[in-house]
């Protein structure tokens, strides 16, 4: 049995429910209270805590995997392994101060300013390696509008597109650290349940995988064979099969990159490729 521990809710929790869904890691009764849940592999048990808790959690073994953002477990500083990066909850943490504070950069900060945050441990730590003496302010959330209130003079946040910022006449200063959703292990579990860790892992990975990646299906004449299999490779090749068509036909398959699935259509129907399909992938395990 192992279990692991996701967020009960906030931005990652969603977005890590479908990945265990499209990873075949169906939850099985999960109620809106409940802190225990089976999935369809009876050797998998799911916990739902705090994002924030997770990190310690999986150090101390309640959780043998955790999901959780790249920021929290630095800020708690847990020795526990990054096994692999989900991809998802992208951020960034940043410093950000008034718009009319005339900061601009990290040196314009004046020794002793407050900074109010919810990683004071990461927040300390990058101001006494930059020589700068501030006061750090501990906050549990909002802590954007902690400058026109008077608790800080600056803050450190985590943003994807800069627009709470904005609202609240603030800018970046400096990006500390980018972020996003990783798997994390307890460091004896990944040793001592090797093979089933290693099963989520590739689950996990093959869903990551066929993200951005498209089936391409199409009938090709003979004489246009050797030019579409120059267009569309694929990961190991395109795979062939002779039609059973009144002209010499052949059905051409390939998985290629979504970004050149536009280029790839255009360029084939131009050498006479027909009955073009493109298909979503679920997983792919090389």
């Amino acid at each position: 049995m192992i279990k692991i521990a996701v967020p009960n809710k906030g931005r990652l929790h969603e977005p890590a429910m479908q990945l265990m869904r499209s990873s075949g890691m169906v939850v099985l009764n999960m109620g809106e209270r409940r802190l225990f849940a089976s999935t369809v592999d009876p050797e998998i048990q799911v916990l739902f805590v705090r994002a924030a808790d997770i990190s310690e959690f999986v150090f101390d073994g309640v959780a043998d995997l955790g999901i959780t953002g790249y920021d929290v477990v630095v800020e708690s500083s847990y020795d526990v392994e990054l096994l692999l990066n989900l991809d998802f909850g992208r951020a960034r943490l940043v410093v950000a101060a008034p718009e009319n504070s005339g900061i601009d950069r990290v040196e314009d900060i004046k020794p002793g300013s407050r900074v109010a945050t919810e990683f004071p441990n990461i927040t300390r730590r990058f101001f006494e390696e930059r020589g700068i003496d501030v006061k750090v302010v501990r906050v549990s959330g909002a802590c954007e509008i902690a400058p026109h209130i008077g608790l800080a003079e600056l803050i450190v946040d985590l943003v994807s597109t800069g627009t709470t910022l904005k609202m609240n006449k603030l800018r970046e200063v400096e990006t500390i650290l980018e972020t996003s959703a990783y798997l994390i292990g307890n460091k004896e579990a990944v040793k001592t349940k090797h093979e089933k860790v290693e099963e989520v892992i590739t689950a996990f990975s093959s869903v990551l995988a066929a993200r951005r990646k498209k089936l391409i299906m199409m009938n090709v004449p003979k004489a246009a064979l050797e030019e579409i299999k120059k267009i569309m490779p694929g990961m190991a090749g395109p795979t062939i099969a002779e039609v059973a068509a009144a002209e010499p036909m052949y059905a051409v398959n390939s998985v290629v990159d979504e970004k050149e699935v536009y280029s790839i259509i255009n360029k084939a129907k131009k050498l006479g490729a027909r009955d073009i399909l493109v298909l979503p992938i679920e997983r792919i395990i090389e």
